[in-house]
């Protein structure tokens, strides 16, 4: 039985990990996990923020998803978007999801991410 996504993995360069460190702590606000010593040698980085992990693994002949990616829940999408944008992020709106505020943003890599909240969660 399936209880839940225990994390995301996407894929990212070599030697990339101070750009996504910047990135995903300094832009997003998410913490850095400690890797276990018998990964660490692997490279890459992993994020937290609440529930939501993401893992940056070195992949040798990356490219970016283009179209694959994470879907990441926010309260307060608009006031976060101006947040993203204020520290050099793009941010592009899509109001096609039912029910839903989203926009679309990109890793310092190119990675897709989805930022979304529902709507009957904003007050």
């Amino acid at each position: 039985m399936i209880t839940g996504v225990d994390h995301v993995q996407l894929a990212a360069p070599e030697g990339s990990e101070p750009l996504l460190r910047a990135y995903y702590t300094g832009v997003l606000g998410m913490s850095e996990l400690t890797k276990p010593p018998v990964l660490a040698g692997r490279g890459g980085c992993w994020f937290s923020a609440g529930t939501a992990v993401l893992h940056l693994g070195v992949e040798e002949d990356f490219r970016p998803a283009r179209k694959a990616h994470p879907g990441i829940r926010v309260t307060g999408i608009h006031g976060f978007a101006r947040q993203l944008k204020a520290k050099g992020a793009t941010v592009v709106w899509d109001y096609d999801l039912p029910g839903h505020e989203r926009f679309y943003s990109e890793d310092p890599v190119g990675n897709r991410l989805e930022f979304l909240e529902p709507l009957a969660t904003r007050n």
